[in-house]
């Protein structure tokens, strides 16, 4: 499917990307098992979603990695038309570390809103008494923990909140950065995991993948159907089951599938679409296609063993017509 780069490739600089902490856990395997099948060095950096897509503004990465697709500013920021590759479905789940609850707790919108709004402060608080009639909770008082950095999983988390509570849509919004109203920042996913870890009475958000390596207790979050959904491969493959735009840019939290888990989402790769900038060989930008041809296709059977779905067919399809649309001096890359 692909012109043959017949080892012309710099393979002894490979190629650099950068962005979601997010897809981080994903990328470290299959990147070095496409290093291994194909020797190609691959350098991702976890930096947050904002900080990728900085980077490939400019034009200092190959390839930007966010699970918030760009907002028209952002795009027009850019310079030049880029493509969103989507390579994974995420869940981002609700971590907490409450003493002596041992039982998995359910939130619903309402709860959870209001306690990332600092309405409700206490663990105690009947509110959160009534989603969990069976858990004993202790008088103590809920710190939130956040992301300090531009962040994907943030955007994911914040666009959930806004289309279920409207005080937090008015008061907060949808961002990868937003101003929030009360709690600890930590840095990545992964200083999110280690505040909430630590801190006796927290709760904090988190890519599915974090919380399941560093053995986090995690939230049933309640659907539209009133049903309170763990987030299982199955649940988070089934709130994506969506006719996706061409362009592959869309929102799949608060999904409308009633087995569906709703704080999930798409996360893409981001590159530009005409290759040839500073001084790129036809050979590299070749090897970045490759590289996510084999992503959408044979990389995905390392999935669900990461705790992430693997895409649907029809976003496969969608898939296949965005990277071959990428071209090099206004010529496709790809040759079907």
């Amino acid at each position: 499917m692909f012109y043959s780069s017949c080892n012309q490739v710099d393979k002894s600089t490979g190629l650099i990307g950068a962005g979601s902490s997010f897809d981080y856990p994903l990328f470290s395997t299959i990147f070095s098992k496409y290093h291994d099948k194909n020797k190609v060095q691959i350098n991702y950096q976890s930096i947050g979603s904002g900080g990728g897509v900085l980077q490939l503004t400019n034009k200092t990465i190959d390839f930007g990695a966010s699970d918030a697709p760009l907002n028209d500013e952002q795009t027009q920021g850019m310079g030049a038309k880029v493509l969103h590759i989507p390579v994974c479905i995420g869940a981002t789940v609700v971590s907490y570390n409450i003493p002596g609850v041992k039982d998995t707790l359910n939130l619903s919108p309402n709860v959870l809103s209001s306690i990332f709004l600092g309405k409700i402060k206490n663990w105690d608080d009947p509110e959160v008494k009534k989603d969990n009639p069976t858990i004993t909770f202790p008088d103590l008082m809920i710190t939130v923990v956040h992301r300090s950095d531009g962040s994907g999983t943030s955007f994911i988390f914040t666009d959930f909140l806004s289309k279920v509570n409207p005080e937090w849509k008015n008061k907060v919004g949808t961002g990868t950065s937003v101003n929030w109203p009360v709690g600890l920042g930590g840095k990545g996913n992964e200083g999110v995991s280690g505040l909430v870890k630590q801190s006796p009475g927290s709760i904090g958000y988190v890519e599915l993948s974090y919380a399941m390596e560093n053995k986090m207790s995690i939230a049933r979050i309640e659907n539209q159907y009133g049903k309170f959904i763990s987030p299982t491969i199955a649940a988070i493959s089934a709130s994506a089951e969506v006719k996706l735009p061409t362009n592959a840019k869309t929102s799949i939290t608060n999904t409308s599938s009633s087995i569906g888990y709703p704080i999930s989402s798409f996360s893409w790769a981001i590159i530009y679409k005409e290759q040839n900038y500073k001084n790129r060989s036809k050979e590299k930008a070749q090897e970045l296609l490759q590289l996510f041809w084999w992503v959408v296709h044979g990389g995905q059977q390392y999935n669900a063993d990461l705790h992430y779905a693997p895409l649907p067919a029809e976003a496969i399809k969608i898939t296949e017509n965005i990277l071959k649309s990428a071209t090099y001096n206004g010529k496709v890359i790809l040759n079907p």
